[in-house]
């Protein structure tokens, strides 16, 4: 595969007057034949993080034209599995007008650094304005996904929503810190609320270097199929790497990693790594939004398909 880097996004590392820092985890959605919603998350004095959108042209994605004046959500109530930050990761409408913007809250924790589980709020008005479903995640901790369910992607399909997500119970040590240590997952629910406890395994840590995934995206193939979008963390990188996946269903998966070739650009807001892919097909052509050094301290990032 051969990409034209189209670059940041103007303004995308600081774009709101409410925010602090960084535009994390790129999360499109089209509002219209016109509009493209980026949903970002930004992060306060304190690194806590808060959700927001950045609208940018169909025609050209590089292209801002208004964003969120206030956070979408807040954070949680103290004691709460999302009091210490809030972060959007996927958005879905079963129905026009109805949005469902499943997002991951950070719990930090004494004898493990932190604990991530996966919230949902809905709008009624295409994505502007959210309200949380529930107080409590409706992807939470179960005997087999202990400290980790969380970044989820989901898609409706048939009256059914499918899930992609990464889930762990364990920890490694990494240059004297703890991290996460988890495998990308999948789960199937008839109301986008209700999972099951446990998610069939599709993509697994097959090498000593590996000790993670970061959010997964699904799109489909245009001749048939589906296209995996996955972040990985390696040890000897010490961040996150692109990772691509191949499947004929959406349920076995064959890792292409080297296929992508949407890799890290030396002396660039890109330069030390590279997460949080996420795809969408506009105008007939792939683009991929992603983040670069630091989380997306840099802002949003665009990259456009040129050729298999």
């Amino acid at each position: 595969m051969r990409w034209h880097k189209l670059g940041l996004i103007a303004g995308s590392h600081k774009p709101f007057l409410w925010a602090f820092s960084h535009a994390m985890v790129p999360t499109p959605y089209l509002i219209n034949d016109e509009v493209l919603r980026i949903f970002v998350t930004s992060l306060d004095q304190q690194g806590r993080g808060r959700p927001g959108f950045v609208d940018v042209s169909v025609d050209d994605p590089t292209k801002v034209l208004g964003v969120s004046s206030l956070p979408l959500l807040e954070l949680g109530a103290p004691g709460s599995f999302d009091d210490n930050g809030v972060m959007a990761v996927s958005v879905v409408s079963p129905s026009p007008g109805l949005v469902y913007m499943y997002y991951v809250g950070f719990e930090l924790c004494k004898k493990i650094p932190y604990r991530i589980f996966t919230g949902l709020a809905i709008s009624n008005d295409n994505g502007t304005n959210f309200i949380r479903y529930s107080k409590v995640p409706v992807l939470d901790r179960t005997n087999t996904e202990l400290h980790f369910r969380c970044g989820p992607f989901v898609t409706y399909e048939r009256e059914n929503f499918c899930l992609w997500y990464v889930a762990g119970s364990e920890w490694t040590n990494l240059d004297g810190k703890a991290m996460p240590v988890y495998d990308i997952r999948y789960a199937e629910s008839i109301d986008g609320m209700n999972w099951p406890d446990r998610g069939e395994v599709q993509i697994a840590i097959t090498e000593p270097d590996e000790h993670g995934f970061g959010r997964p995206c699904v799109i489909p193939k245009p001749e048939g199929g589906y296209r995996l979008f996955y972040s990985v963390r390696r040890r000897s990188f010490g961040a996150y790497r692109l990772g691509y996946a191949e499947s004929p269903d959406g349920r076995v998966w064959r890792r292409m990693d080297d296929k992508l070739n949407l890799d890290v650009t030396p002396g660039s807001f890109d330069s030390n790594a590279i997460m949080y892919a996420a795809p969408i097909e506009l105008n007939g052509r792939l683009y991929v939004f992603y983040n670069g050094n630091d989380f997306g301290r840099y802002g949003v990032a665009v990259a456009r398909l040129e050729a298999e």
